[in-house]
């Protein structure tokens, strides 16, 4: 199977404890590299859970909670001149 060559930058510091890390688990970065794709383009998913700071993730899936359930939305409208409507009698009230 013919192969190809992909370039990745990262940090420097990064990249030593990758390659670090490999070398310890016997393979190359390459191979681990490999192992990735090959993984992710079975499963169509990438292989680990990726996440941002835990309490943003509590807000938000607070949030998505809320908005799945209907809690706190706004009115639906049909009509764009419903929206005006809402909003010229919200600007009344201001």
């Amino acid at each position: 199977m013919p192969q190809t060559t992909v370039s990745i930058r990262m940090d420097d510091s990064l990249k030593k404890d990758f390659d670090n890390i490999c070398n310890e688990l016997g393979m190359t970065m390459s191979t681990a590299v490999i192992m990735l794709a090959k993984k992710m383009s079975r499963e169509k998913r990438l292989p680990f859970d990726v996440s941002i700071d835990p309490v943003y993730n509590e807000q938000t899936q607070a949030v998505l909670y809320e908005t799945l359930h209907g809690i706190g939305l706004s009115k639906a409208y049909d009509t764009i001149d419903e929206v005006r409507e809402a909003l010229h009698a919200e600007d009344q009230v201001s």
